[in-house]
């Protein structure tokens, strides 16, 4: 199957990013973004992300990278995202300082690189939460809740049981049983 070189060109770039992040209120967190692109690397590659808040609404701007990272200048994410990324290892991803709740969103990650610049466009929900415990129940911890403190519980039912048990036979023997015939020995 012969595929005209144009086509091929087009569908060269493939752009890859989480479906889902999840974040702390306060912790930096990183969204990622990998390409590949048949096309050398060149100054003309641009990464652009915008932001969409799950309310809905507007999609903004948040960052541009031309050579260069630009990161928003004006609105919610001011001063709070920086470029990680490293576009000659296909590498276009960015971190947020200081989450908070209304930053959740859906995030999209675009890549060019021409001649390569039809591509997929892949979307990021963020949801940031605040940190609960410290202490988290794990399913460890859970399974071992559940089936060694029934066990304990049982074993010292047991215990109980059985010094009831022997506490009445002695106290038997203290009261003056008569003891049959086989049980009398040469003493």
């Amino acid at each position: 199957v012969l595929v005209p070189k144009g086509i091929c060109n087009a569908l060269s770039l493939d752009i890859k990013a989480s479906s889902k992040v999840r974040a702390f209120v306060g912790e930096k967190v990183q969204l990622t973004c990998t390409f590949k692109s048949s096309s050398p690397i060149t100054e003309s590659l641009t990464v652009d992300w915008t932001y969409r808040p799950l309310t809905g609404g507007q999609m903004e701007t948040i960052f541009h990278y031309q050579s260069v990272a630009y990161p928003t200048t004006v609105g919610k994410f001011k001063d709070r995202i920086s470029w990680v990324g490293n576009v000659a290892k296909g590498d276009a991803s960015i971190a947020i300082q200081s989450p908070v709740m209304s930053d959740n969103g859906t995030f999209i990650c675009s890549v060019k690189n021409p001649p390569d610049v039809y591509h997929n466009i892949p979307q990021t929900v963020l949801i940031v939460t605040e940190r609960g415990f410290s202490f988290q129940l794990t399913s460890a911890v859970l399974l071992s809740i559940l089936v060694f403190l029934p066990s304990i519980i049982v074993v010292i039912l047991m215990l109980v049981r059985l010094g009831r048990k022997s506490g009445v036979l002695k106290e038997k023997k203290k009261s003056g049983c008569k003891k049959s015939s086989i049980e009398v020995s040469d003493e």
